[in-house]
């Protein structure tokens, strides 16, 4: 395994922990399709984090690219589709924010069960 820092590693602990995530991380780092794998990636650190933690849409784009910026739209909105699924929760300065509803700035992604804010 390649020693690499931040959430691309992360992801690969998830997946060898064969724990919470793990299903989701082995998509993430396999060679799917770019849109499956960045939703892969931000339902494998939500679920790794847990309920009581959350992740960030720029966390599942570092995870699969070094030239992560131009994806962060395309998590952002993968990021909505969760939360109108029912699979995440988003927040924002500690507040709910409707998934079909206008924001901007930061976001977080929480576990769906994560009732806090």
């Amino acid at each position: 395994m390649i020693d690499r820092p931040g959430p691309r590693r992360e992801l690969e602990r998830i997946r060898e922990s064969a724990g919470p995530g793990a299903a989701h991380s082995r998509i993430a780092l396999g060679a799917g399709p770019l849109p499956d794998r960045l939703r892969a990636a931000i339902l494998a650190l939500a679920c790794a984090r847990g309920e009581g933690s959350s992740t960030c849409p720029s966390d599942a784009a570092r995870a699969l690219a070094d030239e992560w910026r131009p994806l962060l739209p395309q998590a952002r909105e993968l990021a909505r589709e969760l939360a109108r699924a029912g699979e995440v929760r988003l927040t924002q300065s500690g507040r709910s924010l409707d998934p079909d509803g206008q924001w901007e700035g930061p976001i977080r992604i929480r576990l769906a069960g994560h009732a806090h804010g």
